[in-house]
């Protein structure tokens, strides 16, 4: 029991020093561009491009540390993708974490760091960031909890139970509207993009330290690959629709970025990520938004 206490202190204070670290080098990014257009004006010279300022909360897909080997030799998630893209790279302040559900990102210790990014004046260019991107509700329902959703082929089921997987859709939906309303309060009209995933392939392959994630309910539940892969299939684009919703209120201020059948088989990894090259392709679709609301001279 002392070690596990001991253990999970230690993962504790690893995730702060990893985002102080992360804080402490866009700061420094901030600092120099501020530097580099004081400079310009003073000398009657032409200002620098201003990229885009953004921050970034979510899950794996914004904080992948794995790369193609499943090594921990870097990022290669849609952030790390993102930030070498586009006409002007964007600076993105990332406080990301793999494998929280929305729940936790938008749980109070997780709330108390958005706003302390949010109202930090070293983070930004101009008071606030330009856009906030966010990555939530696949670990809503991936994992072990995804048994929760299923119906029992041997029963006669249908494979997602729609009762319950509209619960946990409706929690992930408020998640998200606490975002929102967090946003109205600290970084009023600052608008949100969000996503939808891609449809996975459901065949129990994982790195060493995770997962599965699908396969092992499937087969609790009685389905097979294909029959599990239709069934995500259909669970993401009731996410997806659920998502339209939000985005079509205009008080939300929420931009959907539609990122489904932007993959092909070969791009997947495991059940969950796919390769560097499917996370990059992922961020040419950040990319086409942020410049269809910003315009092609900001990114």
């Amino acid at each position: 029991m002392r070690k596990s206490l001991e253990l999970r202190l230690a993962y504790r204070e690893e995730i702060k020093s990893e985002l102080a670290q992360r804080t402490a080098k866009h700061q420094a990014k901030i600092a120099a561009m501020k530097a580099a257009r004081t400079a310009a004006v003073a000398a009657g010279a032409v200002l620098p491009a201003e990229p885009l300022v953004l921050l970034a909360h979510g899950d794996s897909w914004f904080d992948y540390p794995l790369d193609d080997h499943d090594l921990p030799t870097g990022d290669f998630d849609i952030i790390a993708q993102l930030e070498s893209m586009g006409n002007v790279n964007p600076v993105i302040h990332n406080i990301s974490h793999y494998g929280d559900a929305t729940t936790e990102e938008m749980s109070l210790p997780k709330q108390q760091n958005i706003i302390a990014s949010l109202t930090t004046p070293a983070n930004w260019m101009n008071g606030k960031p330009d856009a906030i991107l966010f990555s939530g509700g696949g670990d809503d329902i991936a994992g072990n909890q995804f048994c929760i959703f299923l119906d029992y082929a041997s029963a006669g089921g249908s494979g997602l139970d729609t009762g319950r997987f509209q619960d946990v859709l409706a929690m992930v939906r408020g998640s998200y509207q606490d975002l929102f309303l967090l946003r109205d309060r600290n970084a009023a009209n600052v608008p949100i993009f969000g996503h939808c995933y891609d449809f996975p392939i459901p065949n129990g392959s994982h790195p060493l330290c995770a997962g599965p994630w699908l396969l092992p309910s499937l087969q609790f539940t009685g389905w097979t690959v294909a029959q599990g892969a239709q069934i995500l299939h259909d669970a993401l684009v009731q996410f997806r629709s659920m998502l339209i919703g939000l985005a079509s209120n205009p008080a939300n201020n929420f931009i959907l970025i539609d990122t489904q059948d932007t993959l092909v088989a070969s791009d997947w990894h495991n059940e969950l990520h796919p390769y560097s090259e499917g996370f990059k392709k992922l961020a040419a679709r950040f990319v086409d938004a942020l410049r269809a609301k910003f315009g092609p001279a900001r990114i």
